[in-house]
């Protein structure tokens, strides 16, 4: 697909409010395509602000009912997790209509553009394709971003969802999942490797995608102080690697990193560097970010620049507000290694941690099981508390081998502090009722945009309670 043949091609979307999705339809409309969509969260009354902000893109909306897909012209685009009995899918199948993946539409337009730039990994994807992003912008490149998340740095009142840009300029920065083997459709000319760990896929397999992802690039930057990640460097020729590390031997080193509750600093070349985002993990990313930048053709002063007025992204160590001495914070948490970076910068202050975290499905509960336990016993201190709801479940079918129940016994019987809480409101409404001044509360999950609604409920919950007491 060549960008010059998108305007006026029509696209239907089948879940167009999906992290991954809408950013994608966004491209297309500000491109030039006629773009429509149905989404479950849409006819069950989701997130309507969301939908509001597709339509006032240009982006027409049906029901998932089949009705929105008239015309074989239409190219029908749908993620894996779409089923063949959603009626849109039924629809498209009787009238013959085109179809795409999710992965193989953003990997298209990905692979046209003239600096396709990919960011890959178990964690820390969506930041760093932040962090590009700021960084590029700043530096006059005008990139075009897929985001799976908000990104704060180019939200407004016109754009509240800003998960995507669409730029006139060279670079294409994305994010590429791992998860579904999608990753093996992107030609990426840099190619970004945070980190090798745990999540949907075994190992193996993970270091197998990865390593074919950052051996097509042209240059690849890649985490040095990651065992999986540092050993697929080795693989690929030295000058078409640039390595980073917090202290270690890399050609970027971030030193002297000093902790504040909602910021980190650091020093690279002898240059201080603040980020308004708090954590090692992210002093790690923003190193990803630098090096990707650098071989894109920004300078040094410019790229520090850019990451020093990099501020974040929606539910990625959200801070929500504070009440009452609670603060409470969104965050993307829900694998091992996204879980444990968000509790050790929390750590890093004085204050108990009141956790509820919501699983993102019952596949990954059974995949994950053992290491999201230890993660948790390992990560919360003798005070602290973790309640666990059920995990999300947006229809279809699903098998409930190991529940949230299940996490919650082995965590306790390990010696933690966690008990499953079926209903979410139920959950939320325990942690509000037990938190005091000095406490943080911190939703965590994946694949339900309601969460951050919840959290500013809980905010407000804390609120309305010191003002009656």
């Amino acid at each position: 697909m060549q960008d010059g043949n998108i305007a006026g091609k029509r696209f239907f979307f089948v879940g167009v409010g999906g992290s991954g999705m809408m950013p994608l339809a966004m491209i297309l409309a500000g491109r030039g395509a006629s773009v429509a969509g149905s989404d479950r969260g849409l006819d069950q009354g989701r997130v309507p602000a969301k939908f509001a902000d597709l339509e006032a893109k240009g982006v027409a909306l049906f029901p998932q009912d089949g009705s929105g897909i008239t015309s074989t012209e239409q190219i029908v685009v749908a993620s894996a997790a779409v089923e063949d009995t959603v009626a849109d899918i039924v629809a498209a199948t009787r009238l013959g209509c085109p179809r795409m993946s999710r992965a193989e539409l953003n990997a298209a337009l990905f692979n046209v553009s003239q600096l396709p730039i990919g960011v890959a990994g178990t964690s820390g994807k969506s930041t760093v394709t932040g962090m590009i992003a700021r960084i590029l912008h700043d530096a006059g490149m005008d990139p075009t971003v897929m985001n799976g998340a908000v990104m704060k740095d180019f939200a407004g009142a016109d754009r509240p969802f800003a998960s995507a840009l669409v730029g006139e300029g060279a670079p294409y920065v994305s994010e590429v999942d791992e998860s579904d083997g999608s990753i093996a459709l992107y030609t990426p000319r840099i190619a970004v490797l945070n980190n090798v760990s745990l999540d949907h896929k075994s190992l193996e397999e993970l270091n197998n995608l990865f390593g074919d992802f950052i051996a097509k690039a042209g240059h690849a930057i890649v985490n040095a102080d990651n065992p999986d990640a540092a050993a697929l460097a080795m693989r690929v020729p030295r000058e078409r690697v640039t390595t980073f590390s917090l202290g270690g031997e890399a050609d970027l080193v971030a030193r002297d990193v000093v902790e504040e509750p909602f910021a980190v600093s650091f020093t690279l070349n002898g240059e201080s560097v603040r980020l308004a985002v708090p954590g090692r993990h992210n002093v790690a990313n923003a190193l990803a970010a630098i090096g990707a930048a650098l071989a894109a053709g920004v300078t040094l002063p410019a790229a520090l620049r850019g990451i020093s007025a990099y501020t974040g992204l929606k539910r990625r160590f959200d801070v929500i507000g504070t009440a009452d001495g609670v603060t409470v914070i969104d965050d993307f948490g829900h694998n091992p290694d996204k879980i444990a970076a968000t509790l050790a910068t929390l750590h890093a202050f004085p204050g108990r941690l009141l956790v509820l975290f919501q699983p993102h499905g019952y596949g990954p509960l059974k995949t994950m099981r053992r290491e999201l336990v230890q993660t948790f016993v390992d990560g919360l201190g003798v005070d602290d508390l973790l309640v666990l709801p059920d995990p999300v479940y947006q229809g279809g079918t699903v098998s409930r081998e190991v529940t949230s129940a299940d996490i919650a016994n082995d965590i306790t019987i390990s010696g933690g502090n966690a008990r499953h809480v079926a209903e979410r409101a139920a959950a939320a409404a325990h942690l509000v009722a037990n938190a005091r001044p000095g406490d943080r509360i911190v939703v965590m999950g994946a694949r339900d945009d309601t969460l951050p609604l919840l959290a500013a409920e809980m905010l407000a919950q804390i609120d309305r309670r010191d003002k009656v007491s």
